[in-house]
């Protein structure tokens, strides 16, 4: 039988899996890292009781308004993000393309509770969602690999 009377054979019986399988790509799982928006740097300043700014980094090819970077989200190690502004999608919403790349963006009043030492700080895009590069930020040192720690 032809390649393509097994493709569309598969297509008929077990819809878009099929079509992954055939092809040999993981279906979902590509699709989760398909991503391209980088955090490429991050500067977290400690304001006191737990509080703290953090400025991000986005390198993303936005294209215009049918394609951009739209937020970054600071993240527990439970998989939990911060939001400070309730009602937000993400930790910081970015309501617009940005150009030229990279760009930064601050955000104030994040709360990271006492016993959290490390965070991961990642960011969306309205095309591909997450799946860009994320950096994890050791929030008891005064640096590491793409960021820096600042206390007020």
């Amino acid at each position: 039988m032809p390649k393509w009377m097994i493709f569309i054979t598969l297509i008929f019986l077990s819809g878009c899996a099929g079509i992954s399988e055939f092809l040999g790509t993981s279906g979902a799982d590509d699709m989760a890292m398909s991503g391209d928006a980088d955090v490429t740097f991050v500067r977290a300043v400690n304001t006191g009781d737990n509080t703290w700014t953090f400025h991000v980094t986005v390198q993303h090819p936005d294209t215009g308004w049918e394609d951009y970077a739209n937020g970054w989200d600071v993240v527990l190690p439970d998989g939990t993000p911060i939001i400070p502004n309730s009602g937000d999608e993400f930790t910081r919403v970015l309501l617009h393309p940005h150009t030229p790349e990279p760009f930064t963006r601050s955000q104030s009043n994040i709360v990271i509770p006492d016993d959290v030492t490390t965070v991961i700080v990642r960011a969306h895009d309205i095309v591909d969602g997450w799946g860009g590069q994320e950096i994890t930020v050791d929030l008891t040192q005064s640096g590491g690999d793409g960021y820096t720690i600042e206390s007020n």
